[in-house]
């Protein structure tokens, strides 16, 4: 009876044993979800448009993310007609503030609180322009040219420079103003291996006798 009682007591310490490390792995697999979740970016927009969406009703994080994955997949695959209205719709909003923002202005008294509320107006006027020249930037995006010079000299040879700009005269002339004293330096050390110098530091030959044939000719 004890022993079975022993059995009973060690089979129920590995059982709670399991149990807490099944918690801990739960705990831990939490937190690593946790932190996935904070890092996505879908996550971070919900959290802020769940703040300030409440004009629409209380709103659930989890379906606002479910949405947000939804239009960024629309984005990955090339299409922007979700973000063209979004642009849309803030250029009115930001019409909107700045409106406000004007009627308040003349309402003012005091010369302080006018300059106040007509430079956020304005700041707001601004931000509604950039955002429709965003929007005129998608619609229509610029062409870009690559740079090409074409030179030419004069004798019917012309060349073509892609991004290189060509050296002016002044530059030329230094160039081969500096290629001819190289060349100079070059012969002079020529001469000074090869010639005189060279010759000069070995021993003088035996003078070499006249050929008595030679001198009955000459």
């Amino acid at each position: 009876m004890i022993e079975k009682g022993l059995n009973m007591a060690a089979k129920k310490t590995k059982v709670a044993a399991k149990v807490s490390t099944q918690v801990a792995l739960t705990e831990k697999e939490m937190v690593d979800r946790i932190a996935t979740i904070t890092l996505m970016p879908s996550a971070n927009a919900a959290a802020v448009i769940a703040d300030y969406g409440k004009a629409f009703g209380e709103q659930d994080v989890s379906a606002l993310i479910e949405q947000l994955r939804s239009k960024f997949d629309q984005v990955e695959k090339g299409d922007l007609h979700y973000c063209e209205s979004m642009l849309v719709g803030q250029a009115h909003a930001l019409q909107s503030i700045f409106m406000n923002l004007s009627r308040r202005a003349v309402n003012q008294e005091y010369m302080k609180n006018l300059e106040v509320y007509l430079r956020l107006a304005l700041k707001a006027q601004n931000q509604s322009r950039m955002t429709l020249e965003t929007l005129a930037a998608m619609k229509n995006p610029p062409v870009v040219f690559a740079k090409q010079a074409n030179i030419n000299h004069g004798n019917g040879n012309q060349q073509v420079n892609n991004g290189t700009a060509a050296p002016d005269a002044k530059t030329a002339t230094r160039t081969g103003a500096h290629a001819e004293e190289n060349k100079n330096q070059q012969n002079e050390l020529l001469e000074v291996q090869h010639g005189s110098k060279t010759l000069d530091s070995q021993a003088t030959g035996a003078t070499i006798g006249k050929d008595q044939t030679m001198a009955a000719l000459g």
